[in-house]
């Protein structure tokens, strides 16, 4: 059934992003628009991001997962390294975040290069999740073709058993990214569709480039 969606139309006036009130840091403004959302009661999981990467079919692919730490050098995640997107990852380590935050009329998007996390911190933030989120990544065959529900579930109780009073190791397939961006772009709506973007690039001495965009 055919919609028009053309008359679909929002005002943006809520901030504004200028750049003299940029630091030289994109990680910064990163950090205080984060807080902001996470202290907003319009944002709901604020942690929940976008992650396009390119599959081996050529085509590119986005989800949702969510942020599980920021640090200085970048965005941490972790995921089934044999799943669809891991394998996308190992064969092309160029991805893009993004997040959105429509309460705000924010949006963040960030171009970077995925690596594995070490073994140790997979491993501590692994210790760190519930039993149940444990089981879980060792019952699923993350993106590759089950019969049913039920041999899900069936997996699961296998593994309920086999760890059954014993403490539940990180399987090796399974770990954290640790993203590090090389351009990262703040879009704030205006009015007028007048809106600002202002975009972070890594210069080569490690530095950053503040460029405004036209909207």
């Amino acid at each position: 059934m055919a919609k028009d969606l053309s008359n679909y139309r929002k005002s943006y006036e809520k901030q504004e992003l200028l750049e003299s009130n940029c630091p030289e840091n994109p990680m910064e403004l990163f950090q205080t628009w984060f807080k902001n959302a996470d202290e907003s009661e319009t944002v709901d999981e604020t942690n929940a991001m976008n992650i396009s990467t390119i599959g081996k079919d050529g085509f590119p692919k986005s989800r949702i997962v969510l942020l599980k730490k920021i640090t200085w050098e970048g965005f941490i995640f972790y995921t089934n390294y044999t799943s669809e997107k891991g394998q996308a990852i190992e064969a092309n380590n160029n991805i893009c975040l993004s997040f959105f935050w429509p309460g705000l009329e924010q949006q963040i998007i960030i171009k970077g290069k995925a690596e594995h996390l070490p073994e140790n911190l997979s491993d501590g933030y692994f210790e760190s999740r519930p039993d149940g989120s444990k089981l879980g990544a060792w019952a699923s065959n993350q993106s590759t073709v089950v019969s049913s529900r039920e041999e899900l579930e069936k997996n699961l109780d296998m593994f309920e058993r086999n760890f059954e009073g014993k403490e539940i190791p990180r399987p090796k397939h399974w770990g954290g990214y640790l993203t590090k961006p090389i351009s990262v772009e703040f879009w704030q709506g205006r009015p007028n569709r007048l809106h600002d973007r202002i975009r972070y690039t890594l210069q080569k001495d490690f530095s950053w480039k503040l460029e405004r965009l036209a909207p």
